[in-house]
């Protein structure tokens, strides 16, 4: 059986299939701190909210793209990214607190684009340095 999880085919399967678990877990965390409902909101066209999760999408994949390139396993791969989300999530909140004359989540729930491409960028940013630190 060794031989069946040091097939590439296999561990390609593997890492693809946790960091999909991975990226539906992280963003039902994403939805939970914030007050809209991201996908009834880009369900009703609200482009938004679609940026700000688009960001947070792209950046969870970079942030695991990573992890799986600097680690051997699996789980370092998955502890990694783990800890990579973290800081994402972090940066969300640290973008949230460095506006205080903006509400941040009040302004993508009522489709402020400006607001969403900037939460977007914000994402995809942190990413790749969270992603170019971990080992």
């Amino acid at each position: 059986m060794t031989g069946f999880w040091e097939n590439i085919f296999v561990e390609i399967a593997a890492r693809y299939s946790v960091v999909i678990l991975c990226t539906i877990v992280f963003l039902a965390v994403f939805e939970l701190v914030t007050s809209y409902k991201n996908w009834r909101e880009i369900k009703n066209g609200n482009i938004a909210v679609a940026l700000a999760t688009g960001g947070k999408i792209f950046g969870i994949a970079t942030i695991f793209r990573y992890s799986i390139e600097h680690n051997d396993t699996l789980l370092q791969s998955i502890g990694w990214g783990v800890f990579g989300f973290l800081l994402l999530l972090l940066g969300y909140f640290i973008f949230e607190f460095l506006t205080p004359t903006i509400n941040v989540d009040k302004e993508i729930g009522q489709d402020n684009r400006a607001i969403g491409f900037i939460s977007m960028m914000i994402s995809i940013g942190l990413s790749f340095v969270i992603g170019a630190s971990i080992g």
